[in-house]
């Protein structure tokens, strides 16, 4: 069974999934996928078309929100808030590290406190710590 990794009630995170896991998403009460994996980074990868097809067949919203190698950018950040809104959210990429630091960033351009985001994400098993620069850039002041 696929394990996602809760980082707050409205928020989960996870490695590649397949299409198969999106049955047991639903299940566990999700209502958007959120994929911040590029289509074609490994040849073990399923194309997120085929995610994207699962979730709609699931009653699930799907986002394709890739993060390559050059890194998060404001646009990104501001899609993950939109789809935050309409969670609960399971968001995925490689090893599920991208995912949460995206979630970090949008989690703070809504007003979180840097220090919950990455306490939150520490619980998780995720380092986000190295992003509080950002996170107090993006946090309302």
């Amino acid at each position: 069974m696929r394990m996602f990794t809760r980082i707050t009630q409205a928020v989960s995170v996870a490695p590649q999934i397949a299409p198969e896991d999106v049955a047991l998403a639903a299940a566990q009460g999700f209502r958007t996928i959120v994929n911040n994996r590029p289509d074609g980074e490994s040849l073990d990868q399923p194309p997120g078309a085929d995610i994207e097809a699962a979730a709609h067949a699931a009653g699930l919203a799907y986002v394709a929100i890739p993060i390559d190698h050059t890194g998060f950018n404001l646009d990104q950040v501001e899609a993950m808030v939109s789809a935050l809104n309409h969670g609960p959210v399971l968001a995925f990429c490689r090893s599920g590290t991208r995912s949460c630091n995206l979630w970090a960033l949008a989690a703070a351009k809504q007003g979180g406190d840097p220090a919950e985001i990455i306490a939150a994400a520490g619980e998780g098993g995720y380092n986000v710590a190295g992003l509080l620069p950002m996170l107090k850039q993006l946090a309302p002041r």
